[in-house]
Formats: structure tokens, sequence, C-alpha cells
């Protein structure tokens, strides 16, 4: 609050009472938004009721250290807890013991009560004992360190100024291999012209293309467009654009041949399929021993060696021949 003070007349007015009091013309904000509603239900939801979700006997209680930065926020404890354990929870989190633990109790900035080190007659009283209040609220325990061997004076826990570095120097970290250094050594052997600004610029270009690929927007931004296959994009005036289309017309030229190979390969046994579906002990009862032959598939001449029943193997008729190049051949009936 704050005077301000009228030249002409001498007088003075309170200019925080001057602005807390509309005038007719002026009008509180109205919030018609539901998200905004919504937000503001759940930011306020708390303000009649500070310990909502809280326990009736459950306290927070902020530990700070008189070495260390660091604060521990509203630690729970119970008002059923004693001050020995709060002392055990400061030894946990600061590595103080708690022999060494001078404490100050405050609330809301006000100091309570100050415990020196040697000091345990209050180490068996609840903390119900010090924190009485309902509200229970901005509640603190200060820790002194009495330790002069402590290991958390003079930074030794936080301040990693104290900590030495390692340092490399340029020598070694040019014959190092796989930096960005390197990488960027070996880019400028292949392009002169290569610089690490332009590669990150031709990243996010290349990026951004891609994003819009995925989104169907066309045309592509940067000069890409989308290529032979149209799974990729490509930049149109790269100097191997026209390889890469080459390329893809050539694995789709040969892919195309596999597939028609495999479909000849699967007529032609549907075709021997259908001349031997009517083979029968009839269609063998001519063959004779001796007689020359052609053995489907394979087209291999041949001479019968054998007719009759193999019964090792099933019932049907058996017939052997051998092809002229030696080798022996059977089908059955």
């Amino acid at each position: 609050i704050y005077n301000t003070r009228n030249v002409k007349n001498g007088t003075s007015t309170n200019a925080a009472t001057t602005m807390s009091e509309p005038t007719a013309t002026e009008q509180p904000p109205v919030i018609r938004n539901s998200d905004m509603l919504a937000l503001k239900r759940y930011i306020t939801s708390r303000d009649h009721n500070p310990r909502h979700g809280l326990g009736d006997t459950t306290l927070l209680i902020d530990l700070t250290h008189s070495n260390l930065v660091q604060k521990h926020i509203e630690i729970r404890f119970d008002k059923h807890d004693r001050l020995s354990d709060v002392r055990n929870k400061i030894h946990q989190k600061t590595g103080t013991a708690p022999h060494f633990q001078a404490l100050v109790l405050k609330c809301s900035g006000q100091v309570l009560l100050e415990l020196p080190a040697d000091d345990e007659s209050y180490d068996h009283h609840k903390l119900g004992y010090f924190f009485g209040d309902d509200l229970c609220l901005g509640l603190e325990v200060h820790c002194i360190d009495t330790n002069p061997l402590s290991g958390s004076s003079n930074g030794q826990y936080e301040d990693t100024s104290l900590v030495e570095k390692y340092r490399m120097t340029e020598e070694d970290y040019n014959q190092r291999k796989g930096t960005l250094r390197d990488w960027s050594r070996v880019q400028l052997e292949k392009d002169k012209n290569f610089t690490l600004a332009r590669h990150a610029r031709e990243h996010r270009e290349r990026s951004e293309a891609i994003r819009q690929f995925k989104l169907g927007i066309f045309p592509l931004p940067y000069g890409y467009v989308v290529d032979s296959t149209g799974m990729d994009i490509v930049r149109g005036d790269e100097p191997d654009y026209d390889d890469i289309v080459a390329l893809n017309q050539q694995q789709q030229q040969q892919r195309n041949k596999k597939k028609q190979q495999q479909q000849c390969c699967q007529e032609s046994n549907n075709n021997n399929n259908a001349a031997l579906s009517g083979v029968d002990e009839s269609s063998v009862a001519g063959i004779t021993l001796g007689d020359r032959c052609l053995v489907q598939p394979g087209s291999r001449r041949g001479t019968v060696s054998y007719k009759g029943k193999v019964p090792e193997l099933d019932d049907d008729t058996n017939v052997n021949a051998n092809d002229d190049a030696g080798d022996s051949c059977s089908f059955w009936v």
C-alpha cells in the first residue's frame, strides 16, 4: 500500500484503495471458455483447504541444513513421530549424525525452539508437542552442523567447482576417431564447400519435407520430390537423382522377371500334374523290360530296367529306367 500526494491541494490519497474500487462502467472479466473454467477450478480447488488430501495428524516439514544449499521440501511426518525421528531423517538426507545436530524449529519463519546438539532431553517428545496448530503450515526444522570435520562443510557435497575436471588437449581431440570434428574432416574431403551450418540447414529442410510428405502436403518444400518407389523423398536437383530412378527401375524389372519365372514354373508343374493324373496300372501294361522311354519331368531318355512292385516302398507298380547318362530314375503307378 502506498500513498500518492495531490500537488495542488496537498492532500494524499490511498492508491491501493483507489485501484481496488471498480468504477460503475468497469466490469470484472467473465470467463466463458469451458476449458479455462475447468483450469480455474483445478487451480483454485485447494484454496479453501490447504491440507487437502492430508491426514489430520500429518505434518509437512521443510528440512534445511547450514552447510547445504539444497532444501528438502515438505517431508511428511506424523504428530505422533518423535523428534528423534526427525534427527534420523536429517541424518539420512544430509549425512550429519544426530549428536552433531543443533536444531532450530520454525513456523512461518518464526523461531519456536532452539535445541543445542548435546541436548537430547526433547528427543522423546512427539512432534505434536512442538507443532500443535491445526493448520500446521510453513513448518521448518533447520539443522546446524556442529561437526568440525563435517564432510558437507565448505561446499564439499555441492560445489562442483572443487572437482578437478578432465580436459582434453586440441592435439588429442584431433587424433580421436568418430568425433564430430573427424566426421566434418571426412565430409570436407568429399565436398570442399561443406560446412556444419549448411549441413544443419539441409537437415532441417529434409526433416520438414519428410513431415509434410507424411502428412500428404504437396508440393514438397525446398525442391524435394517423391522418388519412383513412392516411399521416400529425394532432392530433385541432386546429381544422383537419375541414378536413383534408374536403380529403382532396374530393381522393379528384376522383381517382374523373377515373378514371371515363378509363374512359368508353376504352370509347368500344373501341366505335369495334369499329365500324370491319368496314369494307372493300365497305362504301363504295355511296358516291357528293355523298352526305350522318356521320363517326365526332365525329358530324360533311357531304357526300362525294372517293372513290378516293391514291397519295401508301397503296393503301387514301380517302373525303373536307366537313362542314357547312366543314372537311374523311377516312377510309380
